[in-house]
């Protein structure tokens, strides 16, 4: 057997045109070159080491030289020969900060074989790797025994896709990596790389230029202006919310309360000295007032990881790591175990319909429109001044739905809500004839669009099952959360933003007008069934100068205090899920700043002013208790049986009444007066006669109302009245709505 000292003469030399390349980093094939080689009897080991002092090959398991590498050209060039085949390793003399040098041992990227299988490879083309966050990226593994990081990434017209960091000096030529001429992934392994390690890709395009790009698949990121990716962690989380997701299922079954929280966790509370909370400063202070207020829900706007705080997630740099700003990965985990523990699900933003024009971000990431159209009148979106996802590619659609899964899978979250979705449904969304391009048939239709949402339900559907899927899409197209099957997008819920438009368009008009507006408060209830709704009062409503919801709101400061009492009272008692964001509790003045906490001083003020705060506060509190204790206002609210109207016309007075019934529960008559004009002796026909209990009154006293009412409840007598087999009579105050309940007979 041939020894180190093998001699046999074999040049070790690489051609000049090799060594040119190589000196250059543009050596499209390294594993061609490097590590090693077949040569003859033997073995040729070659290895691109720019900067080094020296390198020796050392057996791996006993450490013994094997062979002193050569020095060649281009310099960092170093090669030697072994006669056989073995595991070697590096030894590297790198120069030393502080002078003389420092010694390196680790194995060779370039001796490792191929790391992906044909049928991950066969997947990502497909787009139907479910499972990409494990896949492509950066996994922390051990390969053949040796630890390190597996580094994949997608980019099919690349000449040559580097890793760099500070483990190679950020030299795109030591660490080239291998072309899969499948699919056009890149990959490599570098051994005794850890977690933690931060890193990026280093690109050159078809036409020559050099780009850096963090990794689309990064699950973990530097806070900006840092651009580059980190290595995940993946030692797995220790959950405790078995028994949270064993009900989730039947918690989010339609017919269940759903009152969601919508919260941006870098201005909820904030320090002192103006640092957004950490993940696990958040849930000690979040989830208790979330309890005590009574949502089921908490929804998070986007934590994908974004460079921009007043972009407030909706224009995300990464689909896979959260916003490092907030925590680590592990601490969001903990976050969302923390609400399930106590009860609370937790729903995420999500943005599948555009991204950022950032230069180290997915445009044109390998030098070609690779995960954006090329044409602007497709691949640009000029609202937002980003760039439109071509759902059309199988790779690009597949990459969303994994990212879909990831967040609900990894996180454990209990449901998405998919922000634009009308701007991905139509091919002139905000375009101007001759600005856009009809689909194949000549339509508006974003066909691919369509096919990529069905797709991204089902796959939800049967990847996690009991998750929700709610769509912001505020046009009528039809059968948004119908079945697939039946021809729907198959989502599980949507945002009514017909009803938030109509509504806050009537609460805008000042009292002595809103009888000629009658018809937004009535107009939703002729469309309340053709989805399952989520009324949303959303921080889209409050943010760019539209205001407040209490500034929104005429009249002097009790009016409008008054007003969104009553509106309140109004939309929890309306059939569909509620939705409503923070500070909409506080009756903040001052519409919504991501750079700053809410308001929370406003509940410590001197009266009148702090009692209407607490007050309204407290009146969220009450209408989530009732309307989660009374099945009759939530367990129908998507079909037409658990809704009757019981004053509809009467317009002059902007009053409106209905009852909300359930399978064997009481029903609930609720009633609100629009007008500062209390209604005295206020006549209605109701289902049933007997006592009818004051469930919820906001001009209640405890709230900072006047403090008028039925005295807890009042009597129905038995008798026709317009077609209901009793009535009652009511004293209404002004600018309220009540709420009352069937308790039996008299």
């Amino acid at each position: 057997m041939a020894g180190p000292a093998e001699t046999e003469s074999v040049s070790l030399e690489v051609d000049a045109r090799a060594a040119a390349a190589l000196a250059a980093g543009q050596v499209g094939d390294p594993f061609s070159l490097l590590g090693p080689q077949p040569c003859g009897v033997g073995w040729l080991v070659r290895a691109y080491l720019p900067g080094a002092l020296g390198v020796d090959l050392v057996d791996a398991g006993s450490g013994q030289v094997l062979a002193a590498m050569q020095a060649l050209s281009p310099p960092g060039l170093y090669a030697a020969r072994l006669g056989l085949r073995r595991p070697y390793r590096l030894r590297i003399r790198w120069p030393a900060a502080g002078g003389g040098e420092a010694e390196q041992e680790t194995e060779d990227p370039y001796s490792f074989g191929l790391l992906l299988g044909e049928l991950d490879l066969h997947l990502i083309s497909e787009g139907r790797h479910r499972e990409l966050a494990h896949c492509l990226g950066a996994q922390a593994m051990v390969v053949e025994g040796v630890a390190g990081v597996r580094f994949a990434v997608w980019a099919p017209t690349a000449r040559r896709v580097s890793v760099v960091g500070a483990f190679n000096a950020w030299d795109g030529r030591r660490h080239a990596m291998r072309r899969r001429v499948e699919n056009g992934v890149w990959e490599l392994f570098l051994p005794r790389l850890a977690p933690g390690e931060v890193y990026q890709y280093e690109l050159l395009t078809a036409d020559g230029t050099l780009s850096r790009k963090a990794d689309p698949l990064a699950r973990q990121a530097l806070t900006a202006p840092q651009t580059a990716s980190v290595v995940f962690d993946p030692t797995p989380f220790a959950w405790n919310d078995a028994g949270w997701l064993a009900e989730r299922g039947q918690r989010q079954s339609s017919g269940r309360p759903m009152s969601i929280y919508e919260v941006h966790a870098g201005s909820w509370r904030r320090h002192p000295d103006g640092r957004a909370y950490q993940w696990g400063e958040l849930a000690q202070a979040l989830i208790p007032y979330v309890l005590e207020l009574g949502f089921t829900h908490i929804e998070l706007l986007p934590v994908m990881a974004h460079p921009f705080g007043g972009s407030w997630g909706y224009q995300p740099l990464s689909l896979f790591a959260p916003q490092p700003e907030w925590g680590e990965p592990a601490a969001f985990a903990g976050f969302v175990d923390a609400c399930h523990q106590a009860g609370i699900g937790v729903l995420l933003d999500w943005v599948p319909a555009h991204f950022p024009a950032d230069p180290h971000g997915l445009a044109r990431f390998d030098g070609s429109a690779l995960y954006e159209h090329a044409d602007p009148r497709e691949g640009f979106h000029r609202d937002w001044k980003t760039l439109i996802y071509n759902f059309g590619r199988s790779e690009v659609a597949g990459f969303l739905i994994a990212s879909a899964l990831y967040w609900l899978r990894h996180y454990h979250l209990d449901g998405l809500r998919v922000d634009a979705v009308a701007s991905m449904l139509y091919r002139d969304y905000s375009r101007t004839p001759g600005e856009w391009l009809p689909n194949r048939y000549g339509g508006r239709e974003n066909l691919e669009a369509v096919d990529f949402l069905r797709a991204l339900n089902e796959a939800v559907r049967e990847h996690s099952p009991g998750c929700l899927m709610i769509a912001e899409e505020s046009t009528s197209w039809p059968g948004v959360t119908a079945a697939v099957a039946d021809g729907g997008l198959g989502f599980s819920h949507k945002w009514n933003m017909g009803w938030m438009n109509d509504t806050l368009a009537y609460a805008r008009l000042d009292p002595v007008y809103r009888r000629h507006a009658h018809e937004r408060l009535t107009f939703g209830l002729m469309y309340a069934y053709a989805e399952r709704f989520v009324l949303p009062l959303s921080h889209d409503e409050v943010v760019h100068g539209k205001g407040s919801l209490w500034r929104k709101l005429p009249g002097d400061d009790w009016q409008r205090y008054a007003g969104l009492r009553g509106l309140l009272g109004w939309m929890w008692a309306h059939p569909g899920g509620k939705l409503l964001f923070m500070g909409g509790e506080l009756a903040q003045k001052a519409e919504w700043n991501h750079d700053a906490e809410l308001d929370w001083a406003a509940l410590a003020h001197a009266a009148p002013q702090g009692v209407w705060h607490r007050g309204l506060q407290a009146v969220v509190r009450d209408l989530n208790r009732r309307y989660c204790e009374q099945p009759a206002l939530h367990a129908e609210d998507h079909r037409p049986e658990g809704f009757e109207w019981r004053l509809v016309d009467a317009r002059a007075e902007s009053l409106f009444a209905f009852c909300r019934y359930a399978v064997d529960a009481p029903p609930v008559l609720v009633v609100s007066n629009f007008t500062p004009v209390p209604r005295h002796g206020l006549r209605l026909g109701v289902p049933r006669a007997g006592r009818w209990r004051e469930l919820f009154n906001s001009d209640a006293a405890e709230y900072g109302g006047a403090g008028g009412g039925n005295l807890g409840g009042v009597l129905a007598e038995p008798g026709d009245y317009h077609g209901r087999p009793a009535s009652l009579s009511l004293f209404l105050p002004s600018l309220a709505t009540i709420w009352l309940v069937w308790e039996g007979e008299a």
